[in-house]
């Protein structure tokens, strides 16, 4: 009989596993925040920031580099499964289904990313950060449901998971397109070949798992020197792992995830948080146009994207909202994706790889509008009625 197969249960077990990691990522992401406006700022900086002697890979020197290009290729691998699963057998494997939550997704990143090229029109030197507001957080936004219990419909809690994915796919495909600054032909073939080679594994019915792990690390160190961020090879290694069952009846891909979700959520992305979320709350003015335009991108930007898709596509007759969903539902869930907290921290640190302050004011954009995002929508889901009228 076929195991770890159920796609209802599989997500209803990784949403579960989801929601404690966001939990571990907020007290990280405060941590970071206390230690870095701390005496012990300048140890917590070199701590990441210091080179090693030796590195066994030239190009990451520093433990921020293995974190950000190594660590988190892994997470993006996951990111990559779960993105494959649910257009095989999830809430994306059909038309109907997928309508809403792609449409919702891309307004939701179509508005942030105008909204803060509006605030920062007057500045040329910002205009690489446009994607920085453009993303959501699954482990921080379903954290924050966590804490809201049966308040939430499970159907807006899908609905959330499901708008996130199709996000995902946008950042990954806006870090592959836009942050990539020079080529190297001779890796990036390389990189080309390997991916074709575990496609065609897949394609002849391999389904054991080591020759596709042992390739990915092959494709993950092709890309690191390609000039695509190696995070990249992570989701492209993840759309080669077979779905369907080996002869023990199990899913590869659904073995690979369940064996990774809970070393992403953590230990890679409280890492990640860590590493990334420490700025010195004096050294910027959260009033500039950078920090500014990242906020109000994610507290403003992503509801507006969000309720104006979803409310009109219903009113349009395109798609319906959620079972049991009233609007202040939607409205805090549409609040929920402006907590743009890892993909945004992450993007920021792509964006301005040159202007060490500008990541800072980035990071103080990215913290205070999530940190905003989050409040006001527990605060809106709270006023929610605990059963939504049928």
């Amino acid at each position: 009989m076929a195991r770890n197969l159920g796609s209802g249960g599989l997500r209803s077990k990784l949403a579960a596993s989801e929601a404690a990691p966001g939990m571990v990522l907020m007290a990280c992401a405060a941590l970071a925040l206390v230690l870095a406006n701390s005496p012990l700022a300048k140890a917590w900086h070199d701590l990441f920031l210091h080179p090693f002697a030796w590195s066994p890979v030239a190009r990451l020197e520093t433990l921020h580099e293995w974190i950000n290009d190594g660590l988190m290729a892994v997470f993006f691998l996951v990111v990559g499964l779960e993105i494959k699963r649910e257009f095989v057998m999830g809430a994306l494997a059909d038309n109907a289904r997928r309508r809403l939550p792609v449409i919702a997704a891309m307004a939701g990143m179509a508005v942030p990313a105008l909204t803060y090229l509006g605030i920062t029109f007057g500045h040329p030197a910002l205009r690489g950060g446009w994607a920085i507001p453009a993303a959501t957080d699954i482990a921080f936004a379903l954290g924050v449901l966590a804490l809201l219990g049966s308040r939430v419909p499970p159907s807006v809690r899908l609905f959330l998971l499901t708008v996130a994915v199709v996000d995902d796919i946008g950042a990954i495909a806006v870090i592959a397109l836009f942050y990539t600054a020079s080529l190297d032909l001779g890796w990036l073939m390389l990189g080309i070949a390997v991916f074709a080679v575990m496609a065609s594994l897949n394609r002849f019915g391999v389904r054991s798992l080591p020759p596709y792990l042992v390739l990915a690390a092959v494709l993950w160190f092709a890309v690191l020197h390609s000039g695509i961020h190696a995070t990249v090879a992570g989701v492209l290694a993840a759309f080669t792992i077979p779905v369907a069952l080996d002869s023990h009846g199990d899913s590869p891909l659904l073995r690979l995830e369940h064996a990774l979700v809970e070393v992403s959520g953590f230990v890679i992305v409280p890492l990640f948080g860590l590493a990334n979320a420490g700025v010195a709350l004096g050294t910027g003015d959260p009033l500039a146009a950078l920090p500014l335009g990242i906020a109000l991108g994610l507290i403003l930007g992503k509801q507006v994207g969000v309720m104006l898709a979803v409310l009109g596509c219903e009113r349009l007759g395109i798609a319906s909202r959620p079972a049991g969903a009233t609007f202040l539902h939607l409205w805090g869930m549409a609040l929920l994706c402006g907590i743009g907290f890892t993909m945004s921290l992450f993007i920021g640190a792509l964006a301005f790889t040159d202007a060490p302050l500008l990541v800072e004011e980035a990071k103080l954009g990215v913290l205070g509008g999530s940190l905003l995002s989050a409040l006001a929508g527990a605060a809106v889901l709270r006023m929610a009625p605990r059963i939504a009228p049928a």
